[in-house]
Protein backbone atom coordinates (compact mmCIF):
# COMPACT_ATOMS: atom_id res chain seq x y z
CA UNK A 1 0.00 0.00 0.00
CA UNK A 2 1.32 3.43 -0.88
CA UNK A 3 0.94 6.54 1.24
CA UNK A 4 -2.19 8.59 0.51
CA UNK A 5 -3.37 12.03 1.56
CA UNK A 6 -6.65 13.96 1.26
CA UNK A 7 -7.86 17.45 2.14
CA UNK A 8 -11.42 18.38 3.12
CA UNK A 9 -12.49 22.02 3.35
CA UNK A 10 -14.60 23.05 6.31
CA UNK A 11 -17.20 25.75 6.75
CA UNK A 12 -17.46 28.90 8.86
CA UNK A 13 -20.67 28.73 10.80
CA UNK A 14 -23.96 28.93 8.94
CA UNK A 15 -25.57 31.63 6.87
CA UNK A 16 -28.72 30.61 8.69
CA UNK A 17 -29.92 27.77 10.89
CA UNK A 18 -33.15 26.96 12.68
CA UNK A 19 -36.39 25.04 12.62
CA UNK A 20 -38.49 24.98 9.46
CA UNK A 21 -41.75 25.59 11.26
CA UNK A 22 -42.33 25.10 15.00
CA UNK A 23 -42.32 21.31 14.70
CA UNK A 24 -40.18 21.00 11.59
CA UNK A 25 -36.62 19.77 11.13
CA UNK A 26 -33.49 21.67 12.10
CA UNK A 27 -32.12 23.02 8.83
CA UNK A 28 -29.25 25.22 7.75
CA UNK A 29 -27.51 26.95 4.88
CA UNK A 30 -23.79 26.37 5.29
CA UNK A 31 -21.02 28.91 4.66
CA UNK A 32 -18.18 26.98 2.96
CA UNK A 33 -14.71 28.09 3.99
CA UNK A 34 -11.80 27.15 1.71
CA UNK A 35 -9.15 28.38 4.16
CA UNK A 36 -10.16 26.05 7.00
CA UNK A 37 -9.19 22.50 6.07
CA UNK A 38 -8.61 19.07 7.52
CA UNK A 39 -5.70 17.11 6.12
CA UNK A 40 -5.53 13.34 6.57
CA UNK A 41 -2.64 11.09 5.63
CA UNK A 42 -2.53 7.29 5.50
CA UNK A 43 0.74 5.43 5.92
CA UNK A 44 1.24 1.65 5.69
CA UNK A 45 0.96 -0.37 8.87
CA UNK A 46 -0.88 -3.23 10.55
CA UNK A 47 -4.40 -2.73 11.89
CA UNK A 48 -5.87 0.78 11.99
CA UNK A 49 -4.65 3.63 14.18
CA UNK A 50 -5.83 7.23 14.09
CA UNK A 51 -3.82 10.17 15.40
CA UNK A 52 -5.02 13.75 15.66
CA UNK A 53 -1.78 15.74 15.86
CA UNK A 54 -2.78 16.98 19.30
CA UNK A 55 -6.48 17.28 18.45
CA UNK A 56 -9.25 14.87 19.41
CA UNK A 57 -10.70 14.51 15.94
CA UNK A 58 -11.35 10.77 15.67
CA UNK A 59 -10.86 7.68 17.83
CA UNK A 60 -9.82 4.36 16.26
CA UNK A 61 -13.02 2.76 17.58
CA UNK A 62 -15.23 5.36 15.95
CA UNK A 63 -13.24 5.10 12.73
CA UNK A 64 -13.69 1.34 12.61
CA UNK A 65 -17.46 1.58 13.25
CA UNK A 66 -17.87 4.22 10.55
CA UNK A 67 -15.88 2.27 7.96
CA UNK A 68 -17.62 -0.98 8.85
CA UNK A 69 -20.98 0.69 8.23
CA UNK A 70 -19.77 1.70 4.78
CA UNK A 71 -18.32 -1.74 4.06
CA UNK A 72 -14.87 -0.23 3.54
CA UNK A 73 -11.74 -1.99 4.80
CA UNK A 74 -8.81 0.20 5.84
CA UNK A 75 -5.54 -0.53 7.59
CA UNK A 76 -2.56 1.65 8.38
CA UNK A 77 -1.68 4.73 10.40
CA UNK A 78 -4.01 7.69 9.80
CA UNK A 79 -2.83 11.14 10.89
CA UNK A 80 -5.29 14.02 10.87
CA UNK A 81 -4.49 17.71 11.24
CA UNK A 82 -7.18 20.43 11.17
CA UNK A 83 -6.78 24.18 10.91
CA UNK A 84 -10.21 24.62 12.51
CA UNK A 85 -10.83 24.00 16.22
CA UNK A 86 -13.12 21.21 17.36
CA UNK A 87 -16.35 22.74 18.63
CA UNK A 88 -15.76 25.90 16.63
CA UNK A 89 -18.68 25.45 14.27
CA UNK A 90 -16.38 24.89 11.33
CA UNK A 91 -17.00 21.23 10.52
CA UNK A 92 -13.95 19.48 11.97
CA UNK A 93 -15.93 16.39 13.00
CA UNK A 94 -17.71 15.91 9.67
CA UNK A 95 -14.49 16.69 7.77
CA UNK A 96 -12.73 13.89 9.67
CA UNK A 97 -15.36 11.37 8.58
CA UNK A 98 -15.31 12.52 4.96
CA UNK A 99 -11.51 12.34 4.90
CA UNK A 100 -11.52 8.84 6.39
CA UNK A 101 -13.98 7.59 3.78
CA UNK A 102 -11.89 9.06 0.98
CA UNK A 103 -8.69 7.53 2.34
CA UNK A 104 -10.50 4.19 2.27
CA UNK A 105 -11.26 4.70 -1.42
CA UNK A 106 -14.97 5.42 -1.11
CA UNK A 107 -16.69 6.17 -4.42
CA UNK A 108 -19.96 7.14 -2.80
CA UNK A 109 -22.40 9.77 -3.93
CA UNK A 110 -22.49 12.73 -1.53
CA UNK A 111 -25.97 11.71 -0.40
CA UNK A 112 -24.76 8.27 0.69
CA UNK A 113 -21.73 9.66 2.49
CA UNK A 114 -23.96 12.21 4.23
CA UNK A 115 -26.26 9.45 5.50
CA UNK A 116 -23.28 7.52 6.83
CA UNK A 117 -21.84 10.59 8.57
CA UNK A 118 -25.19 11.43 10.13
CA UNK A 119 -25.63 7.83 11.23
CA UNK A 120 -22.23 7.98 12.94
CA UNK A 121 -22.75 11.27 14.78
CA UNK A 122 -26.47 11.99 14.74
CA UNK A 123 -25.84 15.20 12.80
CA UNK A 124 -23.71 16.23 9.84
CA UNK A 125 -22.53 19.27 7.93
CA UNK A 126 -22.86 19.09 4.13
CA UNK A 127 -19.09 19.17 3.50
CA UNK A 128 -19.28 16.24 1.10
CA UNK A 129 -21.27 18.33 -1.42
CA UNK A 130 -19.50 20.58 -3.94
CA UNK A 131 -21.66 23.70 -3.34
CA UNK A 132 -23.06 23.46 0.17
CA UNK A 133 -24.21 27.08 0.17
CA UNK A 134 -26.79 26.09 -2.45
CA UNK A 135 -28.48 23.54 -0.20
CA UNK A 136 -31.15 23.83 2.45
CA UNK A 137 -29.75 21.05 4.59
CA UNK A 138 -31.48 19.01 7.31
CA UNK A 139 -28.46 18.44 9.52
CA UNK A 140 -30.04 15.88 11.86
CA UNK A 141 -31.48 13.84 8.99
CA UNK A 142 -28.49 14.10 6.65
CA UNK A 143 -30.55 15.07 3.62
CA UNK A 144 -31.18 17.93 1.24
CA UNK A 145 -34.52 19.65 1.80
CA UNK A 146 -34.26 21.94 -1.21
CA UNK A 147 -31.88 23.38 -3.79
CA UNK A 148 -31.16 27.12 -3.67
CA UNK A 149 -29.88 29.64 -6.22
CA UNK A 150 -26.14 30.40 -6.34
CA UNK A 151 -24.83 33.18 -4.13
CA UNK A 152 -23.48 36.48 -5.36
CA UNK A 153 -20.02 37.22 -4.05
CA UNK A 154 -19.61 38.09 -0.39
CA UNK A 155 -16.33 38.72 1.41
CA UNK A 156 -15.97 37.29 4.90
CA UNK A 157 -13.67 38.04 7.81
CA UNK A 158 -14.01 36.53 11.25
CA UNK A 159 -12.61 34.32 13.95
CA UNK A 160 -13.55 32.28 16.99
CA UNK A 161 -14.96 33.86 20.14
CA UNK A 162 -15.61 32.16 23.44
CA UNK A 163 -15.33 28.50 24.42
CA UNK A 164 -15.88 25.65 21.93
CA UNK A 165 -19.37 24.24 21.72
CA UNK A 166 -19.85 20.85 20.12
CA UNK A 167 -23.06 19.96 18.31
CA UNK A 168 -25.48 17.78 20.27
CA UNK A 169 -27.62 15.76 17.87
CA UNK A 170 -30.63 15.81 20.19
CA UNK A 171 -30.47 19.58 20.62
CA UNK A 172 -33.40 21.09 18.71
CA UNK A 173 -33.74 24.35 20.64
CA UNK A 174 -33.48 26.62 17.62
CA UNK A 175 -35.65 29.52 16.46
CA UNK A 176 -38.09 29.18 13.58
CA UNK A 177 -36.58 30.44 10.31
CA UNK A 178 -39.31 29.27 7.92
CA UNK A 179 -40.16 32.90 7.11
CA UNK A 180 -36.58 33.57 5.96
CA UNK A 181 -36.27 30.84 3.32
CA UNK A 182 -38.34 32.38 0.51
CA UNK A 183 -36.75 35.83 0.97
CA UNK A 184 -33.36 34.11 0.85
CA UNK A 185 -34.28 32.33 -2.37
CA UNK A 186 -35.52 35.55 -4.01
CA UNK A 187 -32.49 37.58 -2.95
CA UNK A 188 -30.04 34.92 -4.15
CA UNK A 189 -31.83 34.58 -7.49
CA UNK A 190 -31.64 38.37 -7.95
CA UNK A 191 -27.99 38.56 -6.91
CA UNK A 192 -28.79 40.85 -3.98
CA UNK A 193 -25.79 40.27 -1.74
CA UNK A 194 -26.72 42.96 0.79
CA UNK A 195 -30.15 41.42 1.32
CA UNK A 196 -28.61 37.99 1.89
CA UNK A 197 -26.18 39.43 4.45
CA UNK A 198 -29.10 41.04 6.29
CA UNK A 199 -31.01 37.75 6.35
CA UNK A 200 -27.96 35.95 7.74
CA UNK A 201 -27.77 38.60 10.48
CA UNK A 202 -31.45 38.07 11.33
CA UNK A 203 -30.90 34.33 11.69
CA UNK A 204 -27.85 34.92 13.88
CA UNK A 205 -29.72 37.41 16.08
CA UNK A 206 -32.59 34.96 16.64
CA UNK A 207 -30.21 32.20 17.64
CA UNK A 208 -28.17 34.41 19.97
CA UNK A 209 -31.38 35.70 21.62
CA UNK A 210 -32.56 32.13 22.25
CA UNK A 211 -29.31 30.30 22.94
CA UNK A 212 -26.80 32.98 23.95
CA UNK A 213 -24.17 33.67 24.91
CA UNK A 214 -25.05 37.05 26.35
CA UNK A 215 -22.77 39.89 25.40
CA UNK A 216 -21.75 38.44 22.05
CA UNK A 217 -19.79 41.24 20.29
CA UNK A 218 -20.44 40.28 16.66
CA UNK A 219 -23.35 42.62 15.93
CA UNK A 220 -21.50 45.58 17.47
CA UNK A 221 -18.41 44.74 15.42
CA UNK A 222 -20.52 44.57 12.25
CA UNK A 223 -21.86 48.08 12.92
CA UNK A 224 -18.42 49.43 13.82
CA UNK A 225 -16.80 48.12 10.65
CA UNK A 226 -19.71 48.80 8.29
CA UNK A 227 -20.42 45.15 7.46
CA UNK A 228 -23.47 44.27 5.40
CA UNK A 229 -24.32 41.46 7.82
CA UNK A 230 -22.87 38.77 10.01
CA UNK A 231 -22.64 35.02 10.38
CA UNK A 232 -22.20 32.77 13.41
CA UNK A 233 -21.62 29.17 14.26
CA UNK A 234 -25.09 28.43 15.56
CA UNK A 235 -23.63 25.57 17.62
CA UNK A 236 -20.03 26.76 17.73
CA UNK A 237 -17.73 29.68 18.43
CA UNK A 238 -17.24 30.87 14.82
CA UNK A 239 -18.16 34.54 14.36
CA UNK A 240 -17.84 36.42 11.07
CA UNK A 241 -18.72 39.62 9.27
CA UNK A 242 -20.17 39.67 5.74
CA UNK A 243 -19.11 42.44 3.38
CA UNK A 244 -19.95 43.40 -0.15
CA UNK A 245 -17.00 42.78 -2.47
CA UNK A 246 -13.79 44.64 -1.62
CA UNK A 247 -15.33 46.49 1.33
CA UNK A 248 -13.45 44.91 4.25
CA UNK A 249 -11.68 47.77 6.08
CA UNK A 250 -7.93 47.56 6.49
CA UNK A 251 -8.27 47.76 10.27
CA UNK A 252 -10.74 44.85 10.50
CA UNK A 253 -8.25 42.20 11.60
CA UNK A 254 -6.93 44.32 14.45
CA UNK A 255 -10.43 45.30 15.56
CA UNK A 256 -11.50 41.65 15.72
CA UNK A 257 -8.41 40.67 17.69
CA UNK A 258 -8.99 43.48 20.17
CA UNK A 259 -12.56 42.18 20.62
CA UNK A 260 -11.15 38.83 21.72
CA UNK A 261 -11.41 36.81 18.52
CA UNK A 262 -8.75 34.23 17.70
CA UNK A 263 -7.90 32.31 14.53
CA UNK A 264 -8.78 35.19 12.22
CA UNK A 265 -9.72 34.05 8.69
CA UNK A 266 -10.57 35.96 5.54
CA UNK A 267 -12.16 34.48 2.42
CA UNK A 268 -14.87 34.95 -0.16
CA UNK A 269 -17.92 32.94 -1.09
CA UNK A 270 -20.21 32.97 -4.12
CA UNK A 271 -19.78 34.87 -7.34
CA UNK A 272 -17.39 33.83 -10.09
CA UNK A 273 -13.85 32.87 -9.21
Amino acid sequence: MTERAVRVAGHFGELMQGRIGPDGPVALISLPCPVLVLEARLRPGPGLSVHGAGQRLMTPERARRFLHGLGLPLSGRVTMRATMPAGGGAGASTAALVALARLAGARLRPEALARAATGSEGASDPLMFPAAERLLWASRAGRVLDALPPLPRLDVIGGFHGPPRRTEARDKAFPDIADLIDPWRRAAAAGRAAALAELAAISAARTLALRGPEGDPTADLARQLGAAGLVIGHTGSARGLLFLPDRIPGAATQVLREAGMSGIVRFRVGGCG
